[in-house]
């Protein structure tokens, strides 16, 4: 049986808010051309701005290379983002 690699390490580097590339990422939640939700080693990770795209992703290694225009990079705790809480648990509270 084949050990999966376990990252421990998340990092985040962005070229004029142009180009980017993010190691540690365990999934994408969603993304479009204004918003990208990534799950990472280190928490959510929300990068909003302008014309991005996802110009590679390897979830095996972790990585996710992106190109656009970027606002802003914000990392939400649990208590921030109800988004992938289930309808279920929200109707019920």
């Amino acid at each position: 049986m084949e050990e999966k690699k376990i990252l421990s390490t998340h990092s985040l580097m962005l070229e004029n808010r142009q180009n980017g590339r993010i190691t540690g990422v365990k999934d994408i939640k969603s993304f479009d051309e204004k918003e990208i939700l990534l799950f990472t080693q280190a928490g959510k990770l929300v990068i909003k701005g302008e014309q991005l795209h996802v110009k590679q992703l390897d979830l095996e290694k972790g990585e996710v290379d992106l190109e656009g225009k970027v606002d802003s990079l914000t990392y939400l705790s649990k208590n921030t983002d109800n988004r992938d809480e289930s309808l279920f648990r929200r109707m019920f509270r």
